[in-house]
């Protein structure tokens, strides 16, 4: 019987370039990163591949990004990133399970210090944020995103970068695995005027910098989701 050979990924190829580099000393601990166009153009990649590759090298410490200075190899020995990088590319996909238990607990914190740190700037732009997510779901549309954008837009006002950048990084597959439950559609696991309700709550809190009203509220809009995963989580198990 002939095997399927494995196609490999745009990202994962990329990673793997860079720890060739690291191998043959074209790269170094320490050494910067060469743009993402230019990268882009050595590796024949689309940029938004070599931003991924980047994203997920720099969730494991292999890559650190500098405001203004660029993006950096850590400071490691080689052999220890090299064994970094080699996780990176074995954990493909994420089970939607430990997705949703990771939201969870980065959103309570998230919201958590959002109360004790937002401006009024901040206030205005998760306002914004919960008009636009409102108004798809209030419309009957699907409001994935808009949904995500809330949440990281309360994220963002937390001040915490790692935080906020750990919400980035598992936006993606979150969407992606929203979608193929169907999630968000009303008449699975939310209920349109329940999620726009405590979206409000939420708001509300933040502005009053009620954190402990904030950070209940924030379990019990995500309650569903995760018994909806835990179900998900059962379900695999059993069958493999």
């Amino acid at each position: 019987m002939e095997l399927t050979k494995k196609v490999e990924k745009p990202v994962d190829l990329i990673i793997e370039q860079l720890k060739n580099w690291l191998k043959t000393g074209q790269l170094k601990p320490g050494d910067r990163l060469l743009s993402e166009r230019k990268l882009a153009e050595l590796f024949s990649a689309s940029r938004s591949h070599v931003r991924e590759a980047i994203k997920k090298l720099e969730f494991y410490g292999i890559l650190k990004t500098l405001p203004q200075s660029g993006t950096f190899v850590a400071a490691l020995d080689i052999s220890a990133l090299e064994g970094l990088i080699s996780d990176a590319m074995h954990i493909e996909t994420y089970d939607f399970y430990s997705l949703a238990e990771t939201r969870l607990l980065l959103e309570i914190s998230a919201i958590k210090l959002c109360c004790e740190r937002r401006t009024n700037e901040d206030l205005k732009l998760i306002e914004t944020r919960l008009r636009l997510c409102s108004e798809k779901i209030n419309a009957g549309e699907p409001a994935v995103e808009e949904d995500l954008n809330f949440h990281r837009q309360i994220a963002t006002a937390s001040k915490n970068q790692v935080l906020k950048s750990m919400m980035l990084i598992i936006t993606p597959d979150l969407m992606t695995n929203y979608k193929k439950f169907w999630v968000c559609d009303n008449s699975r696991v939310q209920n349109s005027s329940i999620t726009t309700l405590e979206h409000e709550l939420m708001f509300e809190y933040i502005r009053k910098q009620d954190s402990k009203a904030a950070e209940a509220i924030m379990k019990q809009h995500l309650a569903g989701v995760m018994d909806f995963a835990s179900k998900q989580n059962i379900q695999n198990i059993v069958i493999n």
